[in-house]
């Protein structure tokens, strides 16, 4: 049995469940992190001594953070889709996903904590208006990239836009005073029709 550990609240969470439900594979999902709390006893650090969420457990395989475990999960279930098969192909999706990981996720992140889990009186203002100014350059690193494709890694929708896509949704989400970015939003309104992005993203409350 395939067991995701972690609240469906978390942008790494949703990253392995959109990829599962994109494949259709069987899962479980268990509430951890977050107001749940469970990532700090015995058991839980015994699987992923972070302290983090999520964890995968499939059949006593344990696999944390979140980017190996989409990827290995596509790897797995789905490669040549989801996983590219051609080796240029798979270096650029991880790329992407990489990228996310040490530049977007990082960026966007103090925007996220000020707006949406700091109270007001708390908010670093000049913290959230510094990151605006560079996710502007980032989404336009994005915009650049999508010239003449689809999707990050190519034609096709692959592991590559799943980590950026929940990033961006939350930069549309919390900043409204963005710049024009035709294809960033092109590629962002083609993510938004896929169904798994919906339930497991767009659905889901920003907490």
């Amino acid at each position: 049995m395939l067991t995701i550990h972690g609240r469906n609240n978390s942008s790494n969470v949703q990253k392995v469940v959109w990829a599962l439900n994109e494949m259709k594979v069987p899962y479980e999902r268990t509430d951890a992190g977050g107001a749940f709390g469970i990532v700090n006893t015995p058991d839980y650090l015994a699987m992923n001594p972070n302290a983090r969420v999520p964890t995968m457990d499939e059949d006593g395989f344990i696999l944390w953070e979140s980017n190996a475990i989409v990827r290995y999960l596509a790897n797995k279930h789905d490669k040549g889709g989801l996983c590219p098969s051609d080796p240029r192909q798979h270096a650029d999706a991880d790329r992407w996903m990489d990228w996310q990981q040490t530049t977007l996720g990082p960026t966007m992140t103090p925007i996220f904590w000020n707006l949406v889990r700091t109270p007001e009186p708390d908010r670093d203002m000049k913290l959230v208006e510094s990151s605006k100014t560079a996710m502007v350059g980032l989404g336009k690193i994005i915009d650049d990239a999508l010239n003449g494709r689809a999707f990050l890694a190519g034609d096709g929708f692959t592991m590559a836009d799943i980590p950026a896509a929940i990033q961006i949704y939350r930069w549309v989400a919390l900043v409204e005073d963005r710049p024009s970015l035709p294809n960033l939003e092109a590629w962002y309104d083609r993510l938004c029709q896929r169904e798994a992005f919906k339930t497991n993203v767009l659905d889901i409350p920003l907490t």
